[in-house]
């Protein structure tokens, strides 16, 4: 028995057949994950987090920017069938290269990113990415994993809170979440990977040419040249390995463009 599946069995998961408590799969990828964090509680940090952010960052500098953001993140929401979220999105006035969602439906957008999205289709790569991960829910994969490695006895603890929150350190680990703290701490490359893949359909479920995907990875590896790497790139897969990889899968996301019920292309142009 490895370690793994001596946890599930520790939690009364294994041969008791009570289900594969934490056994879950990624969508689109079918990628098995160990998840011992209940749902509820991610969406629960997920909806004060973005309050916060709300309330202190500034606002969008252009009300079209904004309404492009609402608009592509409706389009995304729709295609994820994620119709319990309550989906909001917030437009921050500043110049980092920057974008995540949080649990729930909650997505934030940093004007610093929009010039390299250049119209709606680059920015639904960028937005379908960052839900992706909250659909994978690759923070709580993340947390879990961290459980997991403290004991089984805080596992199976925190498993069973109910509403309470984990230290504000674990939880911008754990999302990879930038806020006025100046700290974004990234996913692994293997959730960068998923999300590049999982955002690729999405976008193009919604209606996005996904063909737009590549190129603006391209673009970004060419803004990103320079002494400094921006916090969007730590750690992830080189900007060229993640066209690279997107275009491998294009074929499969174009059959799905073709499918969407409204084609918008490229949408409208950011600049």
């Amino acid at each position: 028995m490895d370690r793994r599946e001596w946890l599930l069995y520790a939690t009364g998961a294994g041969i008791a057949g009570v289900g594969c408590l934490g056994c879950k799969s990624a969508p689109i990828t079918g990628r098995r994950q160990l998840m011992l964090i209940p749902e509820e509680n991610e969406v629960s940090m997920g909806v004060q987090a973005f309050s916060e952010v709300a309330e202190q960052e500034p606002g969008a500098s252009n009300p079209r920017f904004q309404s492009m953001v609402e608009r592509v993140a409706n389009r995304i929401a729709l295609a994820s069938d994620r119709t319990d979220y309550n989906w909001e999105t917030k437009v921050v006035a500043s110049d980092e290269m920057n974008a995540y969602a949080l649990p729930g439906g909650k997505i934030v957008v940093y004007e610093g990113i929009l010039p390299i999205c250049q119209n709606e289709a680059g920015l639904a790569v960028v937005m379908g990415h960052e839900v992706a991960h909250v659909l994978a829910r690759h923070g709580g994969e993340r947390m879990s994993q961290q459980s997991a490695v403290n004991g089984v006895k805080t596992v199976v603890s925190y498993a069973m809170r109910n509403k309470e929150q984990v230290t504000k350190d674990m939880w911008l680990q754990a999302y990879g979440m930038a806020t006025e703290y100046g700290v974004v701490l990234p996913y692994s490359r293997k959730h960068e990977s998923e999300a590049d893949h999982i955002g690729l359909m999405l976008m193009a479920e919604a209606g996005y040419d996904p063909a737009e995907a590549p190129k603006f990875w391209t673009r970004f590896a060419q803004a990103s040249k320079g002494p400094q790497t921006p916090e969007f790139l730590s750690t992830h897969p080189t900007d060229e390995r993640r066209a690279s990889d997107l275009e491998k899968l294009l074929p499969d996301a174009l059959s799905s463009y073709r499918q969407a019920k409204q084609q918008v292309g490229i949408g409208e142009l950011i600049v």
